[in-house]
């Protein structure tokens, strides 16, 4: 068997992994049990886990739990007893301790005063001058792609799906730029329907191998927000962007999915200083009405 080939199964058995650890991720998980589903010696599993993942797989289940509880906080009212109770947490004291860890805040202070705040009262007061937004002409750009359906807080997945597959391929770069598109609207769609693309940007000429499928960005105009904060924060920004400043802007948009560019990596940095570019597709600039 290749080298090639041989990595690939090794990462088919970690997938294997997270689709389980997303679909419990609110339940009791035990290491031991994560093993069999990888087939997997209970002995060094994890060190496998941990050496081509980047991080332990106790690491990974804390930042998915956390990122979710993150997304509750911002965009429900959930009590947080339950919020803390779904997190795998057995008071709201142990879980205050960890979010704020990870965090920088208290939930109490995250909801009331974390980064998605001021879009939910900008979009409130409808004030388009409250963030800046660029307008920029990007170059269509190859992909390599990974589909993904259901959840787009879930993208992540198919993220460490096309890492995988872009490492064995050895086409991974020092920098890997990843992007991701986003198809439906989610206030519209039903959450398992939704579709979305994992993407990573590739020289012409570069073969792609399944499961990697080639994918064009569109190239054009663009209203691009930059947004800092945990991924989860981002729905109050999207509505700002897409509610308040486009029908003052006098732009129109196009009919093409947003994408959204990853700056940093959510293994290497805080949630709070994570970096992403909303990429806006713009059909023309205003003149008269359409």
């Amino acid at each position: 068997m290749s080298t090639s080939k041989a990595q690939q199964r090794y990462e088919a058995r970690l997938n294997r992994v997270i689709d389980y650890l997303y679909t419990h991720l609110e339940e009791d998980i035990r290491t031991e049990d994560l093993a069999g589903i990888a087939c997997l010696s209970t002995y060094h599993w994890h060190r496998i886990y941990a050496a081509m993942r980047g991080e332990t797989i106790t690491a990974t289940i804390r930042r998915l739990r956390l990122s979710r509880a993150a997304e509750r906080l911002a965009n429900s009212d959930m009590a947080l007893e339950m919020i803390a109770e779904c997190a795998g947490y057995s008071s709201a004291d142990a879980f205050g301790r960890a979010f704020k860890d990870a965090y920088g805040k208290s939930p109490v202070d995250y909801r009331l005063t974390g980064s998605h705040v001021a879009f939910k009262v900008a979009v409130l007061s409808e004030d388009s001058a409250g963030f800046p937004v660029s307008i920029e002409t990007l170059p269509p750009v190859r992909c390599a792609s990974i589909t993904h359906s259901g959840a787009y807080m879930q993208i992540d997945h198919a993220m460490g799906k096309l890492f995988a597959a872009l490492g064995a391929q050895d086409l991974l770069a020092p920098d890997q730029r990843m992007l991701a598109i986003f198809h439906d609207d989610p206030d519209l769609v039903p959450v398992k329907d939704l579709r979305s693309q994992a993407c990573a940007p590739v020289a012409d000429g570069v073969k792609l191998a399944p499961p990697i499928e080639e994918m064009v960005v569109r190239g054009g105009l663009y209203a691009r927000l930059r947004y800092q904060g945990p991924y989860g924060d981002m729905k109050g920004a999207y509505r700002w962007l897409l509610g308040v400043w486009l029908p003052q802007s006098g732009h129109e948009a196009d009919d093409a999915p947003i994408f959204e560019a990853y700056l940093n990596n959510p293994q290497q940095v805080a949630p709070a200083e994570l970096l992403t570019d909303i990429c806006l597709p713009l059909r023309w600039i205003g003149g008269s009405d359409g």
